[in-house]
């Protein structure tokens, strides 16, 4: 039997953090807005919610909505029980989101007549935002030239500026964007000074390190049939590895950018033939 929670009873039940998570959460900011304006990371954001819904009993957004403004949650606030409904909320709540920045990406795509900018703009937005990173970089890569920082959401001005001298550039083998060249597999790094190629002092990864403050990331091989063209990368300055989910979510934003680029150079080469 469902047992009502008081209207007052979320005063009680929430620290001051929580009740102004709810609040953000429950009148449309995303993660990283509120994030941005607590000064938090955006996984904090998450752990917050996660106990806010455990604690009022709800278990989905609009409930939320209701019991701030003074109604009911629909079932008892048992731990384990509540635990676990507040977690698959929250995975459900995140699913649909991905839904729809998948097809506002592919809405944008179809619509950019060959114009790849806004595209890429799009799915590294989308990406940091669902995969909980701070900055982005989409690599271009050509066998001859190797790496070309093209596109970046979010990046430090100082790492920004480092690829801007470096141009075009070959890696080493052992630093991530190397490894996906030989491997045409995902690259996970924990932790970005922990490896041998920060400490043998790699341009690239020192950089990465120093410049980007990035402390865990990922390297997304983009693959246009088995002709690789890039790499999609996404960054944390924290030692915080990416777990299977979050790779899904920015292999699907890699393939989507491998759509636009090739959509973009198919445009091209038509525009030159006729």
């Amino acid at each position: 039997m469902a047992v009502e929670t008081e209207p007052a009873a979320q005063d009680e039940t929430l620290t001051p953090r929580e009740r102004e998570i709810a609040q953000a959460y429950a009148n449309g900011d995303n993660y990283h807005r509120i994030a941005e304006r607590l000064f938090i990371a955006p996984s904090t954001v998450r752990t917050h919610l996660a106990s806010i819904y455990r604690k009022l009993g709800v278990s989905s957004k609009l409930e939320l909505h209701k019991v701030l403004g003074g109604g009911a949650p629909k079932y008892s606030a048992q731990d384990d029980q509540a635990a676990l409904i507040s977690e698959l909320a929250l995975s459900l709540e995140e699913a649909i989101s991905r839904e729809r920045a998948l097809g506002e990406v592919l809405r944008i795509i179809s619509g950019s007549n060959g114009e790849v900018e806004e595209v890429i703009a799009a799915v590294l937005g989308y990406a940091l935002e669902l995969c909980d990173a701070e900055f982005g970089i989409l690599f271009e890569y050509a066998k001859e030239s190797g790496f070309r920082a093209a596109y970046s959401s979010g990046i430090p001005n100082s790492f920004k500026e480092w690829f801007v001298e470096q141009g075009s550039f070959h890696v080493s083998p052992q630093t991530a964007v190397g490894r996906v060249i030989a491997s045409r597999e995902v690259v996970n790094v924990a932790d970005v000074c922990g490896e041998d190629v920060y400490r043998q002092g790699d341009p690239l990864r020192i950089a990465t390190a120093d410049l980007g403050g990035a402390r865990s990331f990922a390297a997304i091989p983009m693959l246009a049939g088995d002709r690789l063209i890039g790499a999609f990368t996404v960054y944390r300055q924290q030692v915080r590895p990416f777990d299977s989910r979050n790779l899904e979510v920015a292999q699907m934003f890699a393939d989507q950018s491998v759509i636009a680029i090739e959509n973009a150079r198919l445009m091209e080469e038509r525009r030159q033939g006729s």
